[in-house]
């Protein structure tokens, strides 16, 4: 079972989700003891059944901040963006702000959509070959104060990876200077 995941057998996604607060809960207080932070990444709702019932920001804000509502001096429990799993939320400007303001954007993936896209899981676009508008969520994580690193996540088996390792590289290079 993929942590988040509905149990085999189980339609209760309710359960699945207050499973995942109990699991987190154990964690925090250890990651803050040791200095770690715990991002909570939201995966795209196509992922609900068998991979993570945490579907968008404000699920992973809300989460965090019920378990961590006073976060002094700095946030143990915060919030991965991948744009992948979180462009096509209408609530995605206003979650954003929220993540910035609460201190709690730990990290920012990109990638791209493709249409149509293969396989829901090994078949990212990258920047600038699918539909997410890159650059106006990139201004958003911006806005909010945002100075870590932009990951690229391409997970592409039957296109960047099998180029030469040089190419994709250099291409994440390119398409990160002018298309994100």
């Amino acid at each position: 079972m993929v942590v988040g995941s509905l149990p085999a057998g189980s339609r209760d996604l309710a359960l699945a989700r207050a499973q995942v607060t109990e699991g987190v809960e154990k964690l925090i207080e250890r990651a803050r003891s040791a200095g770690v932070r715990l991002a909570l990444e939201p995966l795209h709702p196509m992922y609900a059944g068998d991979r993570s019932c945490l579907n968008t920001i404000d699920q992973a804000l809300k989460l965090a901040e019920t378990l961590e509502p006073d976060p002094e001096p700095a946030p143990t429990l915060g919030v991965a963006l991948d744009v992948y799993h979180v462009w096509w939320d209408p609530n995605l400007a206003a979650a954003v702000s929220r993540a910035g303001a609460s201190r709690r954007l730990f990290a920012f993936h990109v990638c791209d959509w493709l249409v149509p896209t293969r396989d829901l899981l090994m078949d990212r676009g990258m920047m600038g070959d699918g539909v997410i508008d890159i650059p106006h969520i990139r201004r958003l994580v911006e806005a909010t104060g945002y100075e870590g690193f932009v990951e690229v996540e391409i997970f592409s088996e039957t296109n960047w990876w099998r180029k030469d390792a040089s190419v994709t590289l250099a291409t994440c290079a390119e398409r990160l200077q002018t298309v994100c």
